[in-house]
């Protein structure tokens, strides 16, 4: 009987100590998300190149040295954003994650099916204030609804060959992630007419 009480006092005191060491722990662990490991080398609604993948230097973990790496940190409270990246010879992606690394979309140059990706992020607030246009269909324009007003776009390009690197870090350095500049619907309308 006397076994039983102590096993069962040293795993509510295991318990206890566990519960309370990750309770304090947790603030400092959470600050150390990609958002914010991005948020001094980056700028807003812009794309910044991150440097090759190098254990000792890498700004996320297990970075694949095979890929050059861009980032758009954007925000979309001053409106939607235009996205265009050139995609390479071997392989192009482009993934969307919230300010708390929730993914929510993914795109590659296989099922873009064009040589650039290019779409419209905003907000689904802004996505309803947008004017019906029946000119424009979805195949003339690629609208991405974010669940958040701030968070990542990661650019990756392939190079198959470490001689190929180059090229694929140029291919990211023409991609551009900015504020709209004019009304979306005016300008997919004259894509539209071909």
């Amino acid at each position: 009987m006397i076994r039983l009480a102590f096993t069962i006092v040293a795993g509510i005191v295991l318990g206890l100590v566990v519960h309370l060491v990750s309770v304090l722990a947790l603030p400092r662990i959470a600050t150390q998300d990609a958002y914010s490991r991005l948020t001094p080398m980056t700028k807003v609604n812009g794309v910044t190149q991150l440097p090759l993948a190098d254990p000792n230097t890498s700004p996320m973990p297990f970075m694949d040295p095979a890929f050059a790496l861009a980032i758009c940190r954007y925000d979309l409270s001053g409106g939607p954003i235009k996205l265009t990246v050139p995609v390479s010879q071997a392989y192009t992606s482009v993934s969307f994650y919230t300010r708390n690394e929730i993914a929510y979309y993914a795109i590659n140059d296989r099922s873009a099916g064009r040589k650039v990706i290019e779409l419209d992020l905003m907000t689904e607030a802004q996505h309803s204030e947008l004017p019906e246009d029946e000119e424009v269909t979805a195949a003339d324009r690629l609208i991405i609804d974010s669940p958040t007003a701030t968070g990542l776009i990661v650019m990756k390009a392939l190079a198959p060959e470490p001689g190929l690197m180059p090229q694929a870090q140029a291919t990211l350095q023409a991609a551009t992630c900015a504020p709209q500049t004019e009304p979306p619907a005016k300008a997919d309308t004259k894509r539209g007419r071909r």
